[in-house]
């Protein structure tokens, strides 16, 4: 009994038309991710790194504190100039594929 009300069920769908499809699997959103890291990660370990040069300055070891201090300026440096790279690189990109 249960069979056969099961068969018609799946025989009056597929006169319908009513076909389950999967969904199309979605893309990792990373501009999303770049936003959250920005946004959220990058001021937190700022502000542990200026607690840090601020605690080694008032001991009186000011050239660590500058020597540190050069060496994140220069790693924000690098930091920048891959996000530039980003942008430079989709120039490209459209410029010879368009």
């Amino acid at each position: 009994m249960i069979a056969t009300e099961l068969a018609a069920q799946v025989a009056t769908a597929v006169q319908h038309g009513a076909t389950l499809a999967a969904e199309q699997p979605k893309g990792i959103n990373t501009e999303g991710v770049v936003t959250f890291f920005a946004s959220n990660i990058a001021p937190i370990l700022l502000a542990v790194l200026g607690v840090i040069f601020i605690g080694r300055a008032s001991r009186g070891e000011i050239s660590k504190v500058l020597t540190s201090s050069a060496i994140a300026i220069v790693g924000l440096a690098f930091i920048a100039g891959a996000a530039t790279l980003f942008f430079v690189g989709d120039y490209i990109i459209d410029l010879i594929f368009n």
